[in-house]
């Protein structure tokens, strides 16, 4: 029966397959860590060390994510991971980076113009759910 491939991938549905075949290795590292993808502009921040702060919106799957989990940061081919040193929750992007201050979560742009970046990724229903300030160190970058 496993001699036959047929019978391995009906075993899965293509989401299954896709993510089985294109999974990173986490062995190299050893260590376990969430994968969060990013555009260029920002993952270049974070691989160099100058972007601290990442904005996420609360959903589900966040609401765990605590000080000493890693997350591994994608950007194509490229890869960077990092580990939490501290998750701070906010109800509105505004008071996001009043507090935090817009030079830790992009060190290249103004404030209003992070504000306007962000709104253009998450709409007002995703803010609707709470922000995330997710404090980051830089552990290993591989570009």
């Amino acid at each position: 029966m496993l001699a036959d491939p047929k019978h391995f991938y009906r075993s899965y549905n293509s989401a299954e397959l896709d993510r089985i075949m294109t999974a990173r290795p986490s062995a190299r590292t050893g260590v376990r860590a969430r994968e969060m993808n990013l555009y260029r502009r920002y993952f270049d921040l974070v691989a160099d060390g100058s972007k601290t702060v990442e904005v996420r919106v609360r959903y589900p799957n966040l609401r765990t994510l605590k000080a000493g989990d890693h997350i591994r940061f994608v950007c194509g081919r490229d890869d960077a991971l990092t580990r939490v040193t501290r998750v701070a929750r906010y109800t509105s992007f505004e008071e996001m980076l009043d507090a935090e201050g817009p030079e830790q979560v992009n060190p290249t742009s103004s404030r209003e113009q992070q504000l306007a970046d962000i709104r253009r990724i998450y709409g007002p229903e995703k803010e609707a759910l709470g922000v995330l300030a997710i404090e980051i160190e830089l552990i290993e970058a591989t570009p």
